[in-house]
């Protein structure tokens, strides 16, 4: 267990009397946050989550039973026969998008200059600004009617075929479809 001046830490934050530290009880840990990127970018597969985030099959099955008991996600049997489920996001999981919208930029200002996507205003092709608002249009843009495109700092050539599908431009929410099985969990 990690120490802090030979102090354990803890497992939550149930001493805070504060909301941030709530949501992080919920949203905290190292892999929640890209499992709702990628929910956002319209992964619903259980495989698609795997190959694309590299993610430890127990984590991830841990992470999306978390997401769908918060209400982030909510599973859904897509096949009968082999029986086969999807996550998709819910509405509490796209309130999300400020959060992570407002994360990427700041990761791309302090962290990198490289530019991985555009995310775009469907109506008109205007860049989103910092707030997720469109400064052509005046509004902000419901995430549905967000465009993803990709930027020059992408790799041109991915291994994952959700890294390929993520190679053209898409609305966010939309359902991705990948050229492989959907190994469930």
């Amino acid at each position: 267990m990690a120490t802090v001046d030979g102090m354990a830490l803890g497992k939550d934050y149930v001493t805070q009397q504060c909301s941030i530290a709530r949501a992080l009880e919920v949203i905290g840990e190292r892999w929640t946050l890209l499992v709702i990127r990628d929910a956002l970018y319209g992964v619903r597969r259980y495989n698609d989550f795997l190959v694309h985030l590299g993610i430890p099959r127990a984590v991830l099955a841990a992470r999306l039973q978390a997401l769908c008991a918060e209400g982030i996600l909510e599973k859904r049997r897509y096949q009968q026969s082999p029986p086969r489920d999807e996550y998709v996001i819910t509405e509490r999981g796209i309130a999300l998008w400020p959060t992570l919208r407002s994360l990427g930029l700041w990761g791309r200002e302090h962290l990198t200059d490289t530019r991985l996507r555009y995310f775009r205003h469907a109506d008109c092709g205007t860049e989103l600004g910092s707030y997720g608002e469109c400064p052509a249009c005046g509004t902000v843009v419901p995430v549905q009617d967000v465009v993803m495109e990709p930027g020059p700092g992408l790799d041109q050539d991915p291994a994952d075929p959700v890294s390929r599908a993520f190679l053209k431009p898409r609305r966010l929410l939309e359902p991705l479809e990948t050229d492989q099985a959907g190994d469930q969990v």
